[in-house]
């Protein structure tokens, strides 16, 4: 069953800019680091993105937070018994890959947006949502894992750089509203409000697309 699509990656370039917008000092370190990498006389783009270690940094955060697919869907092959509980063959298996991300027991302040976890030093630092580790499988794992998953890794960091690079952006009357972070019911993790902004263009002259 295909339960994904362009939504899920439109629905993470949202999630990210909203945890951006309430944690001012990482979005001036994404800013920063952009700035630093790219400068002002072109848009960023996928390429950059192995020079960009802090937002790939806010990027994996924010799939541990708000996985595009916050449940994973399998059937069991055979018989197996997983911490006591006998799971027979040909039975329907829910991952909660949104709990996973958010458990005490592998994530130090788990519902904190920290993106220096997953930097050099961090206790994340390393860590890759590919599937291999079970404590962090936004895509899932396996065969069976998100069949877009390269595609999200490389479209939505760029998306972002391009939009933070490119505007400062602003939410609420004076600009310091805090932004609500509720979820919208459904098998792509959404945002149950919608994401209103104000942009003030950053470059000028604004660099040609070529």
């Amino acid at each position: 069953m295909v339960t994904a699509g362009s939504d899920t990656s439109a629905a993470m370039v949202e999630w990210m800019l909203a945890e951006l917008m309430n944690h001012p000092e990482a979005l001036r370190k994404v800013v920063a680091e952009i700035d630093a990498v790219v400068g002002g006389g072109r848009i960023a783009g996928e390429a950059d993105l192995p020079q960009l270690p802090y937002l790939m940094a806010a990027y994996k955060e924010t799939l541990r937070l708000h996985p595009a697919a916050p449940i994973a869907h399998r059937q069991s092959s055979e018989a197996m018994v997983v911490r006591g509980f006998t799971v027979p063959p040909q039975t329907a298996v829910f991952i909660n890959i949104w709990a996973i991300g958010r458990d005490p027991a592998s994530w130090e302040e788990p519902l904190s947006f920290r993106p220096e976890r997953f930097m050099p030093g961090g206790a994340a630092e390393g860590l890759e949502p590919r599937g291999q580790q079970f404590q962090f499988m936004p895509f899932g794992s396996g065969r069976r894992g998100c069949p877009g998953m390269g595609l999200a890794l490389q479209s939505v960091p760029a998306v972002l750089a391009a939009l933070v690079q490119c505007f400062d952006w602003t939410a609420g009357g004076d600009g310091h509203q805090l932004i609500d972070m509720d979820e919208s019911d459904g098998l792509v993790c959404a945002r149950k409000q919608p994401l209103l902004l104000r942009p003030t263009p950053r470059l000028n002259p604004f660099p040609a697309v070529v």
